[in-house]
């Protein structure tokens, strides 16, 4: 388990497209509050003809915000770039100059065994060359996760592809739509993720395989108004949580209280894992009821648990 809050800390991390030029005036007038990430895609929302002129408007919006921040103080979000190919990096780093510096990271879509040395080479390059560490956050979505007879030798190859990199690997990110349209699924609002058994099972594969060590992030949620679409949400995200996932990548700003709100810790799962991280080593017995004498906690049971419980409470908050 990863045991450093920067990697609970992404949250809802709002994808716009790296050509919309009014991202300049959100972030310098934090339109979107102060809890949240945000991802600028150079891949599925821009027309294949036009990724050049893509870069070229977000390293100006880029540029445009780190002016304004060099004489105001505004709060910046977290700011990754989905790129295509690996060779952008360096390009779109040389070419922000010294705006560079509000790049946290990059995400890589579609990520495979086959892509992954080029993708881990240049953003470990790109750390050494700015002299501070850039993260990735690579997407499993691929139509070769699917097939049941190769998957967890794929898992398992990827895993081993980023061992080298783990440090800079802030998330796993799961790419859901993505594997709901080699089905042809689409869920209603009233319906989750997780009832779609064909790519649940995926979620749960690589949640077995990556989270004692990475951060998996939640799917997208595609739903921001409308009647009953933010319960749909809500009820997807406790799912997300109960399955191992911390975060969740949102496409409206709309989205993003929700997920802040949802995943605020539990008072009493706070209490007991306080209780637990402040055991006593010298006491006789490993298990006691909780505080309100529902549960029972256990040291050598509940540790890990209590770990993370404590860093999600530090980012998210707490709620009654």
């Amino acid at each position: 388990m990863k045991d450093d809050k920067i990697y609970y800390s992404v949250g809802a991390l709002l994808y716009c497209p790296a050509n919309n030029e009014s991202i300049v005036r959100s972030l310098t007038s934090e339109k979107f509050g102060r809890k949240f990430s945000l991802a600028l895609c150079l891949e599925d929302t821009i027309n294949d003809d036009f990724v050049l002129d893509a870069e070229r408007i977000m390293i100006g919006s880029l540029m445009k915000i780190y002016d304004y921040k060099t004489e105001h103080e505004i709060f910046l979000p977290k700011i990754f770039i989905r790129v295509r190919e690996s060779l952008q990096i360096p390009r779109i780093m040389t070419a922000l100059g010294d705006a560079q510096s509000l790049v946290t990271g990059f995400i890589v879509p579609k990520f495979t065994p086959e892509i992954a040395d080029e993708f881990i080479d240049t953003i470990l390059e790109a750390g050494r060359e700015y002299g501070r560490r850039i993260y990735m956050m690579p997407i499993l979505e691929s139509y070769a996760m699917i097939d049941l007879r190769t998957r967890i030798d794929l898992l398992y190859a990827i895993k081993d592809k980023l061992k080298r990199a783990e440090e800079i690997v802030l998330n796993i990110r799961v790419g859901g739509n993505d594997l709901c349209k080699h089905f042809g699924f689409r869920r209603h609002n009233d319906e989750s993720i997780h009832e779609i058994k064909p790519v649940s099972n995926i979620f749960s594969d690589i949640v077995t395989v990556f989270g004692l060590d990475y951060v998996v992030s939640g799917p997208v949620w595609e739903y921001f108004n409308g009647e009953g679409w933010d319960d749909g949400m809500r009820s997807e995200i406790e799912g997300d949580i109960l399955c191992g996932f911390t975060g969740k990548t949102v496409i409206h700003p709309n989205q993003i209280n929700i997920v802040n709100d949802t995943y605020k810790v539990r008072r009493r799962d706070l209490e007991d894992a306080n209780a637990v991280l402040n055991w006593s080593r010298g006491s006789m017995s490993m298990v006691a009821g909780s505080q309100n004498n529902e549960r029972m906690n256990e040291y050598k049971t509940h540790i890990v648990w209590a770990q993370k419980i404590k860093m999600l409470a530090e980012v998210y908050g707490v709620r009654n």
